[in-house]
This record gives structure tokens, sequence and C-alpha cells, in this order.
């Protein structure tokens, strides 16, 4: 029997994940809604990759509860995959099968009759833009167009909602962009996407709405401008000093801007006008080597949430 989607695609109160002695997810909320793109942040260990895995029925919560597709996966695991795709961080193609056999026989796991399977990858193929490399084998193919086999792939089945881990790592700017807009086309068909991501400027590209995961529970959430706007402000001015003199340049600025904040390689001024806080920084006596002043973004929220940067 056919099983209406709720208004609620995925729902979790006081989701709990622990290994042993170590909680990875401690006791979290959250709410997805059909057709919206919703991302996980947070830095390495924070909690996003156990929390997917919970939802891609791979994985039991340990306590609380969760639902997909009004659906409990401890118990109805199977038909809750059944309508789920999956692109894990790392691609699981098989490299000694063509592009387009690695479609159909990912799809012949879901019951799909091979012929049916062959024209789907075909389509799929043409999607990603590869439909000429469907019988090219997968080994030589660049992490760009291997990242988009793995889409493809995931799309066999038809999916009304996918899970993407760190989709676009290690690819080139262009591939990124690629594939941001095949996502974005997928939105728009009404695929619901959600998604982990280390890049800043992907999570205010593809997410509608998204929370910030640290030490395993939810420090914010909502949209990118609504986290920005809440926990940064308009505009920062960076300056860079010379090696080693960092630290020696942020006491300088103390008092200029909201607040300052010295990073390894830089030293940040939050400031709703930056040209004015560079303007009282030179009149200080400072002599950075470079400045620039640019809007406020998501990974100033993260430095004010998590005091740390998403590659640590």
């Amino acid at each position: 029997m056919q099983v209406r989607s709720p208004l609620v695609l995925v729902k979790a109160r006081g989701l709990v994940k622990r290994f042993g002695d170590f909680t990875a997810v401690d006791g979290i909320d959250v709410e997805v809604h059909p057709g919206e793109a919703f991302g996980f942040l947070g830095p390495n260990g924070a909690g996003k990759s156990s929390t997917m895995r919970m939802i891609g029925c791979t994985s039991d919560a340990t306590d609380g509860e969760l639902t997909i597709f009004g659906m409990d996966p401890r118990t109805q695991g199977r038909e809750i995959r059944a309508r789920l795709g999956v692109v894990p961080q790392q691609d699981q193609l098989d490299s000694e099968l063509t592009v387009e056999e690695n479609l159909v026989v990912y799809g012949r796991f879901f019951d799909i009759p091979r012929a049916e399977c062959r024209r789907r990858a075909a389509e799929l193929l043409d999607f990603v833009q590869l439909g000429e490399r469907a019988k090219s084998r997968v080994e030589p193919l660049s992490g760009g167009m291997k990242r988009r086999v793995t889409i493809a792939r995931s799309l066999i089945n038809k999916p009304q909602l996918m899970l993407l881990d760190e989709p676009t790592t290690g690819l080139d700017p262009q591939a990124r962009h690629l594939l941001w807009d095949k996502l974005y086309r997928l939105k728009q068909q009404g695929v619901t996407l959600v998604l982990t991501t280390h890049y800043m400027d992907e999570a205010e590209q593809l997410c509608d709405r998204l929370v910030v995961m640290d030490k395993g529970r939810i420090v914010a959430e909502g949209s990118p401008r609504q986290l920005i706007e809440a926990y940064s402000t308009r505009e920062v001015l960076e300056l860079r000093f010379a090696a080693g003199t960092n630290d020696t340049g942020a006491e300088l600025l103390d008092g200029i801007g909201d607040r300052v904040e010295a990073l390894p390689d830089r030293v940040l001024v939050y400031t709703d006008d930056g040209e004015k806080a560079l303007s009282a920084a030179h009149d200080r006596g400072a002599d950075p080597e470079s400045s620039l002043v640019r809007r406020s973004s998501l990974e100033d929220v993260f430095l004010r949430l998590t005091g740390r940067t998403l590659v640590e």
C-alpha cells in the first residue's frame, strides 16, 4: 500500500546516538519539510554524519524519536530506503563496470526491471551531462564525473528524499558549480534535499534552512540569511599582518567595530561599516600587509558559534 507523504518528511525529537561512552548526537530536534533543501553544518565530529546515517536507516538511534515519511526506521527501514536517494561522502562506484552498468545494477536492488533501469539510466546520464560516457569504464573518469555518476545512480529509484554527505568535497570550482545546478534543478522538480557540507558558499547557494551543530547539539537554526543577521555584522574587515604578528595586530584593533577575531592567517573586525573600521585601524597605526572589506558570511557565523572553522 502506498504511504502518503506527511507534511514533515523527517521528524526527530530528542534524537541521541551514542558509541559506548561517547555521545555523538545529543538530543537534537529536527524537521525537514517536502521540497526544501535542508543542511547540517558543523565542525568535524559535530555529529552530522551520525545524524545522516540515522536518517538513512543504516544506524539505529540510541534514544529519542525519529520518523521518515511518517514511518519508524527501526521497523520500516526497508520501505523508507526504497524512497531515499543516498550520495555518500566517498563514491562507491564499481570501477570494473561501465557508467551505465553502475546505474543498472544499482537499480536492480530496488527490483526495477532491467529494461526500465536502462531507460532511466539513459535519462539520468543525460541529466548529469554524461550521456556520451555511458559505455565508458568508471575508473578513468575525473572526480567531478564520478560525483555526477553517483548522483545519477542515487536517482535511479526516483527518490522523494535525497541525502547528500559532503556532495562536492574535493571538486574543482567548475565541477562544483555544475553539481549545484543539478541539485537546484532536482529541488525545482520537488525532490527534498538533506545535505552536509564544509563549504559555506555551498550552504548559502543550496539550503533553504540549516542547523549548525557543535559537539552533538544544535546551536542555531534558520535560513542562511537569518543566521548571518542574527550572529554577525553587516560587514567584515579582513586584515593580514606579517607572519606571527596577528595577535599583536588584534590587540591594536581592540574596540574597533563590534568584535575582533584573530585567526592564524588574518584578523577579522566585525562591523557595520568596514571602510570606517579600516580608517580607524590606520589612525591607530595599524600597518597590515593587505586589507579587504566584505559582506558577512556563514563562515563568520561558525566562528561566532563554535569558535573555530569547519576545516579544523
